[in-house]
């Protein structure tokens, strides 16, 4: 680092921010939300404080007390995500972005679950949306919670991904 900041320094007279420079192999740095993986054949993939904040400000917009309906909740987390989208979307790591789209809307199915207070409204909206008898009545009387539920056979049947897309919600798929 030192010879390093001499030349720059000395020969290119430029002014070196020791707060910010640093010697270092480059899957250990993080630049502008990035870092490269290891090994010979590097990728650039996603920080890990990027996916942080990503998952902060998802769970932000998915809260269950905002007070908005459905809609306005996909309408403003699809303007989130077309705008992170449009930085980070081109990322070598496509499975992270796959992960992070899964994530986010099993939080949409847990905070529509959640909206539906009671079993018998639960099993209403399930078998209205064409999921089968049984089926309804196991996950309305389940006693897990909304987070494991959002999971079950019952609300990907009852909310699919389709579901989303049809309210505005884009994928998170790695363009080429």
């Amino acid at each position: 680092m030192d010879s390093l900041t001499r030349f720059i320094t000395g020969t290119l007279r430029l002014r070196v921010n020791q707060s910010e420079s640093v010697v270092a192999q480059q899957w250990e740095r993080k630049s502008l939300g990035f870092s490269l993986t290891a090994g010979c054949n590097s990728k650039q993939r996603l920080a890990p404080q990027t996916v942080q904040r990503f998952r902060r400000r998802v769970r932000k917009l998915t809260r269950r007390t905002r007070g908005v309906s459905n809609e306005r909740m996909v309408e403003d987390l699809a303007r989130y995500w077309r705008g992170w989208l449009g930085y980070f979307g081109m990322c070598g790591t496509p499975s992270v972005l796959t992960r992070l789209e899964g994530w986010t809307r099993r939080l949409l199915r847990s905070a529509i679950w959640k909206q539906w207070k009671r079993g018998r409204l639960r099993h209403t909206e399930l078998r209205r949306r064409g999921v089968d008898v049984e089926l309804a009545a196991q996950a309305a009387g389940s006693a897990h919670g909304p987070w494991r539920l959002a999971n079950s056979p019952a609300l990907a049947i009852d909310l699919p991904n389709a579901y989303f897309a049809v309210l505005g919600l884009p994928s998170l798929q790695v363009r080429q």
